[in-house]
Formats: C-alpha cells, structure tokens, sequence
C-alpha cells in the first residue's frame, strides 16, 4: 500500500500529539511508581548509583542483626558480674562472721612482737624446730645463714602434708600456730631453747582443743555459694555464647568486615575468681583470713571486669546507633537520585493534558484547511 500523504500542518500537529501522548504515559509512570528513575535507560548513572547505595544500606542493615546480639551478649555478661558480686560479697559476709566467732582449737601464740617474714634468727647449722600435731611432723632445718628467717619456718610449717598446724604472723608480729582440728600441738626440735626464742616459740604441748560448730556451718554456708558462683557463671550466656564461661565475641561493623571489635571472655566460676573452697571448716584465723583475701581479690576482678565489658558495650551501642543513622542517609541519597516529586509530576500531567486537548484541536483544525480545497472542486 502506498505511503499515506500528509500536509505539512497536519503531520506537525500529529507529531506533537505522540510526543505529548508519550510524556503522559511517562508522567502517569513516575506517579504510579512514585520514581522519577525506574529503570538504567531513564538515567543510567542515577539509576545505578542509587542501586548501590541501597545494596550497602541492606548489608549494613544485615549487620544491625549481629551487632544487636552483641549489645545483649555483654548486657547479659554484665548482669552476670552484678549477679556474681552479689555472691561474692554474701560469701565474705560469712567468712567475716566466721572470723568473729573465737576458734576453739589449740593455740600458740610467740612471745616475741614486731617479727615479719624477713626477721633472720641465729641457728647453728642443722638444728631444728618440730612442730608435731600428734601424728605428723614439720621440720624447720637451720642452714646456720641469713636464709633463716621466719618466713622460711612458715613455710616449713604450712608446707608440710597432712600436718594439721597452720602458722602465719600476726597482725602485731608474732608467730601464731593454730591447730586444724581437735588435735595438739608440740613443739620440739634439736635447737636450743635461745634459738627457739628467738622466733617466740618456747618447746613443750598444747592440750587439744575443740571444733567450733559455728565455723563449721558458716563453712558449709560459703562452700554451698560457690556452687551458686558456678551455676551463676554457667548461665550468663545468651544466644549461644557467654562471656562468662570462656567464650569470645567478634562484632563487625561494615559490611567489608574491616571494622570490627573483639571481646575476650573470662572464666568467672569460683575457680576463675580464686575464691577456693572452705579450707579446714574455718576452724582456724589464717584459714579464714586467707579466704577473705581470695574474696577481695575475686571482688577487684569482678570491677575491673565490669569496667572492660561497660566500656565494649558503649563501643558496640555507639557504632550501632551509626550503623543505623548512616543506612539512614544512604536510603536517603538513592531516593533522592531517583524519586519523583509527586505534586511536579502532578502539575506536569496536568499541563500535558491541556496540551493534549490543544494538540487535538489544532489537528482538527489543519484537517478543515485540508478539505477547503476540496470545496474548489464542488
């Protein structure tokens, strides 16, 4: 079929009808789609820079995830330390209740004040001071140098198994023997009454004494709180990890996984905190004190401990609420690069639509000049 003729003025008219026609469906497009950029051949530099802004906001966003099991990962670790202080505190209120009663079992007390670990006596070489608690026997062996000190008799005493004598200093300097259970204490040895004295201790028995019951259930009290500090310890995890319990934690912050934190976990059951169980049923001052000094070591760790996870966790809450305020701003810079603006795309449909209805007339218009000139031939 031929090519159909059109006159100058009607294919003109025709011409800016489509081309209106096509920036209507455009317009009505963007308001449907509520974008201005819905595909790469509107703009293909907005369209897929917006794309990758949005692919980096959803990673980050993946990431919101973990980073929140970590905020509550070391809340629980931190509500596990308060929990755990509490025990530790009630366990050195019942060593100190302990220390209050009076021990009932034999005692010896140095006659000689002012001694510390380093106060040297003067022995001749391998004399000895015995200490025997009726079945069992420390050796202190003089070496006849300044290695013998009052220390080194402490130790003898303390280190020797099975013997049921503890020695240590007093808080004035004297040399204090306790006995563990209803047993004597002797001391003895080939040293010389004036060698002997020269750490307060004068050779000869001390009757047996009795066990304090009072010390022995507050003893079975505080070994009954260790377990508690176990169980505690065991269950301050969350999701699968406890910081607690000896497990660490990675937390990463970008989704290239350059930016992270670690947090190392602690073992915070009895054992970790060197809270030792009830030595000799508290039946004597030094096992007592010695508890206590546990106690107040495992409480300074506990604090120190608190300070450290506190600390990760305003890390980790500060690069959250980042994290958050920077998809934010990412969501926002691609809707910028390819969202409409409803009332311009509205304003626009409207003038297009005049134009349309003007395109119309002026069609019909150049189509009357056309049958004008079939009027010369009537």
């Amino acid at each position: 079929m031929a090519d159909i003729i059109l006159s100058k003025s009607v294919r003109a008219n025709l011409s800016a009808l489509q081309s209106t026609a096509s920036l209507i469906s455009q317009t009505q497009n963007r308001l449907a789609t509520g974008k201005r950029v819905n595909s790469a051949l509107d703009n293909p530099l907005n369209f897929f820079t917006s794309q990758s802004l949005n692919s980096r906001a959803g990673d980050l966003n993946s990431l919101l995830d973990s980073v929140s099991n970590a905020v509550q990962t070391l809340q629980a670790a931190d509500n596990g330390i308060t929990s755990l202080t509490k025990l530790v505190q009630s366990a050195q209120a019942i060593a100190q209740q302990a220390q209050q009663s009076t021990a009932t079992t034999a005692k010896v007390t140095g006659t000689v004040s002012g001694l510390t670990s380093a106060s040297t006596g003067t022995f001749t070489a391998a004399n000895t001071i015995t200490i025997n608690d009726g079945t069992t026997t420390a050796t202190f062996a003089a070496a006849g140098t300044s290695a013998d000190t009052v220390g080194a008799f402490i130790t003898a005493v303390n280190g020797t198994a099975s013997l049921k004598v503890r020695a240590e200093l007093s808080s004035d300097g004297k040399v204090l023997l306790e006995a563990t259970g209803t047993n004597t204490i002797v001391i003895g040895g080939t040293s010389t009454a004036p060698e002997k004295l020269q750490f307060g201790l004068v050779a000869g028995t001390t009757a047996a004494g009795t066990l304090n019951t009072a010390r022995s259930s507050l003893a079975t009290q505080y070994d009954a709180l260790r377990t508690q500090i176990d169980q505690l310890a065991g269950d301050s995890g969350y999701n699968g990890v406890n910081l607690l319990n000896g497990d660490g934690l990675k937390v990463v912050f970008n989704e290239k996984g350059t930016s992270s934190l670690s947090i190392s976990g602690v073992t915070f059951n009895a054992s970790g905190l060197g809270v030792a169980a009830s030595t000799n049923t508290f039946q004597t001052d030094k096992d007592i004190a010695d508890a206590l000094a546990n106690i107040n070591s495992a409480l300074s760790t506990l604090r120190s401990q608190a300070s450290t996870f506190g600390s990760s966790l305003s890390t980790v809450q500060t690069r959250q609420d980042f994290t958050k305020a920077m998809i934010g701003t990412l969501k926002t810079g691609a809707d910028n690069l390819v969202l409409a603006d409803s009332n311009e795309e509205g304003a626009s449909l409207l003038a297009l639509q005049t134009r349309q209805q003007l395109s119309s007339t002026a069609l019909s218009l150049a189509a009357q000049a056309d049958q004008n000139v079939l009027r010369l031939f009537g």
